[in-house]
């Protein structure tokens, strides 16, 4: 059943700035749950960068995704739900197909002891079959099935499915929804490393479909000790198409760790495209896979080096050399100490080597596990049969020719003992107690004025994504991590589960449970209107043209180009400019607060590599603003938590990157005698009836009701009130809370403001709903999304 309609597009946001200090945060989202309403729902349109689709229900629940550069498509997968979105700037049409369990399998799932939420149709599985389909899988209410999906020609948007035509998927997608697993298709022939069974214990690799019979690995801990895949993918081992080999990127329990019961590592095993096992040995069973140790970790004290041991992400950064992609891993550490994450890069000759190296053995179960020195069988386990392999007189058609020695010293010796290190033997990024966690990565290789540059997107399970550069200094080990961007893509944090590059769009399309989202790999303009700025951006993507910061396009024939990556230096790349007069003068700005209360400061760098220092006038002297537990500087800006009458002042605010300063924002200051509000409010209070004085105190009472005031005739006063309503607004406080109530209470009298109002309200009270959700609930149950929809927007 498919149906064909305009997709549905909820508006995201933006924020250039790093997450706020636990303090911080406290201080201003206490004061955000009173009053914020008032503003917060036009600052998340007002910051608009990205689009998302949530399906034609606005409930897509988001398990698989499928970019197709080709057709200029994208292809999603979720709960019982296909759908097909064309990229075309032409075109917003999407498409949907209704795939749910086959008749009587959701009821059989829940009698056998599953939740109801389980036993769904979630599709696990997008990948091209032919020029005309897609193969689709999903778990079928815990008993996996596929189908072939119709996909047309390039330039046609066809997109059917007959539901009477499905197969079995067993072995091609897991039971269970909620595990993990590795497929990727080639020639007809799916591989896949998942747990095979209705319990999820039965953890294999396998190949299936095509002319040749189904693989799998033998059940043998020694093979595969509880592992969670997470990659798979075919790499080219040479210019014979018989040596092509699958890598399967996994972590499991580590049998050689020792002592350590329970160690995970992280592994990397392969397995020949062209394996179809032994003839009396392995008979339909891998006998080419082995596996090796993939590390990354960072020196410690005493030599000790800390791991990352969990495997959370794999992306391939395919070259011109289709043998040599560059792997890029996103690791974690399980331990209880602290909480870390690392990004290593991994290249494949090492990858290769360890593979040619010695294999690990152990003796007995008394005995230490080392490097097998004796023997080994030819041809060496692991390899393929190929011109390559063949020797004259020594030759092998298929594995089936392999003599019983090999497949037997392959099954009892799958372990390499060289581990594989990363490039210059450590991580590219590291990141230590963040208040969120690294979950995916893609990355794009641009081309700049000063050479290549590794742009890194890096999704977190709060649904921000990590702008990211690692640059190297000459012939220095050391890496400095530059952080270009970090995007908040959802309204609700959520977790990312899935990121994908279009180069040709320039767009990366970012997949949660809530739904996906397109965003711009680069906005140029936003990096500010002068040469200094957008050098110190470091951004490969832009440079400056000699009158705004753009797209940097190599082999342009555009002659004044201002970029460096590298040194981000504005002194030497703009020294034909007044960089006094080129930069953005800050405007100043009045500030009122009251005695006693708190007041905060706003100001964010542009570039999260600058440092900010305030200074403070008064009169004609200028200071450095003295900090303490009081007068706090954050990420964010300048807190008073006790604001104090000698505060008054102007306030200035400036950012140093890279020996480059500038103002980026002017504050005046003004403190109010709490006695002053109290006239104000009396002030504005004149005029009403006695019948609207609280008898008790003799004072107005708060929250007057809409119809009082139309009634009392003071339309002209609330409009007055309006335009120092936003100086009061900065006298925020527990004091004068019952104050500003009033007048934000007032200021939505009007009955088409009150509309709005309460709208805003609504959409606020949905998003703290869903992020305490997110906080308490399974990831099957968080993050509802606002459910406020618009059109795509390119």
């Amino acid at each position: 059943m498919s149906s064909n309609q305009q997709p549905q597009w909820a508006e995201g946001s933006s924020l250039e700035q790093k997450h706020q200090s636990e303090q911080l945060q406290s201080q201003l989202v206490a004061n955000m749950q009173r009053f914020g309403y008032c503003f917060w729902g036009s600052y998340l349109l007002s910051t608009n960068r990205s689009s998302v689709f949530s399906g034609h229900h606005g409930q897509l629940s988001l398990t698989a995704v499928f970019l197709d550069e080709y057709r200029d498509r994208l292809f999603l997968g979720g709960k019982d739900v296909l759908y097909s979105l064309m990229l075309g700037p032409t075109s917003s049409e999407s498409k949907e197909i209704y795939w749910p369990p086959l008749p009587g399998n959701r009821e059989d799932c829940v009698e056998r002891g599953k939740e109801q939420n389980e036993c769904a149709n979630y599709i696990r599985l997008l990948q091209p079959y032919n020029r005309t389909h897609l193969l689709a899988c999903g778990t079928g209410a815990f008993q996996p099935m596929c189908a072939f999906i119709y996909v047309g020609h390039r330039g046609e948007h066809v997109f059917t499915m007959d539901p009477t035509n499905v197969e079995n998927g067993r072995g091609k997608v897991p039971h269970d929804p909620s595990l993990p697993f590795a497929s990727t298709f080639r020639g007809g022939e799916l591989y896949t490393g998942l747990t095979a069974d209705f319990l999820g214990r039965d953890s294999v690799i396998l190949r299936s479909m095509g002319g040749r019979p189904s693989m799998r690995t033998e059940t043998d801990e020694k093979l595969l000790h509880d592992p969670k895949f997470i990659a798979a993918h075919l790499v080219p081992d040479s210019d014979d198409r018989d040596d092509d080999k699958v890598y399967f990127f996994f972590t499991e329990r580590a049998m050689e760790a020792g002592g350590r019961e329970g160690a995970i590592h992280t592994r990397v095993g392969r397995v020949c495209a062209n394996d179809v096992g032994g003839q009396r040995v392995l008979v339909n069973k891998w006998s080419t896979f082995i596996k090796a140790r993939l590390v990354c970790s960072v020196p410690g004290p005493h030599g000790i080096d800390t791991h990352f041991n969990q495997l959370e992400d794999v992306f391939l950064l395919r070259t011109k050399d289709e043998r040599n992609p560059d792997v890029y891993a996103i690791f974690s550490t399980i331990s209880n100490v602290f909480q870390g994450f690392a990004v290593c890069v991994y290249r494949m000759a090492d990858i290769r080597e360890a593979f040619n190296g010695p294999f690990a053995h152990k003796e007995g179960p008394d005995y230490q596990w080392g490097a097998y020195e004796g023997r080994v069988p030819y041809p060496r386990p692991g390899v393929c049969p190929s011109k390559i392999t063949n020797q004259p007189g020594r030759e092998f058609a298929s594995t089936k020719d392999f003599p019983d020695s090999v497949l037997h010293f392959a099954r009892s010796h799958p372990l390499m003992w060289r581990p594989v290190y990363p490039a210059l033997r450590q991580p590219v990024l590291v990141k230590a107690n963040t208040p969120y966690k690294l979950k995916q990565i893609v990355v794009d290789r641009v081309e700049a004025e000063d050479g290549q540059y590794d742009v890194m997107f890096i999704g977190t399970d709060t649904g921000t994504v990590l702008k990211v550069i690692a640059l190297h200094g000459g012939n220095s080990l050391e890496t400095e991590e530059v952080t270009l961007e970090e995007l908040q893509v959802f309204k609700v944090p959520t977790p990312i589960t899935s990121l994908d590059i279009s180069v040709k769009r320039q767009a990366l399309y970012v997949g949660s449970t809530a739904g996906v989202a397109q965003v711009k790999l680069h906005r140029c303009e936003t990096y500010g209107k002068a040469c200094a700025e957008c050098c110190l951006a470091r951004d490969p993507y832009c440079a400056w043209d000699g009158s705004s910061c753009t797209r940097f396009i190599p082999n342009s024939k555009r002659r004044y180009r201002r970029q460096d990556i590298r040194h981000g230096n504005p002194v030497l790349q703009c020294v034909d400019q007044n960089l006094s007069e080129d930069v953005e003068v800050a405007e100043d700005r009045v500030v009122y607060g009251t005695e006693n209360n708190s007041t905060f400061l706003e100001c964010v760098p542009r570039s999260p590599q600058a440092t900010v220092s305030w200074l403070v006038q008064h009169n004609d002297r200028k200071e450095e603003v003295k900090l303490d537990d009081r007068v706090m500087s954050t990420e964010q800006g300048l807190l008073f938590r006790h604001l104090l009458h000698q505060d008054e002042g102007v306030y200035i605010c400036h950012s140093r990157e890279h020996g480059f300063t500038q103002t980026l924002a002017r504050f005046t200051l003004e403190v109010l005698h709490g006695e002053t509000l109290d006239e104000l409010m009396g002030r504005d209070n004149a005029g009403y009836p006695d019948s609207l004085k609280d008898r008790s105190t003799g004072n107005y009472r708060g929250w007057l009701p809409c119809g009082s005031y139309s009634r009392s005739s003071s339309l002209g006063q609330i409009g007055q009130s309006r335009l120092w309503f936003k100086d009061i607004m900065q006298l925020i406080g527990p004091s004068n809370l019952p104050h500003v109530e009033e007048y934000c209470e007032r200021m939505w009298c009007n009955e088409k403001l009150r509309r709005k109002h309460k709208s805003m309200v609504e959409k606020y009270r949905q998003a703290q709903e869903g992020g305490r959700k997110a906080r308490s609930k399974g990831s099957s149950e968080r993050n509802r999304m606002p459910r406020d929809l618009s059109r795509w927007e390119e």
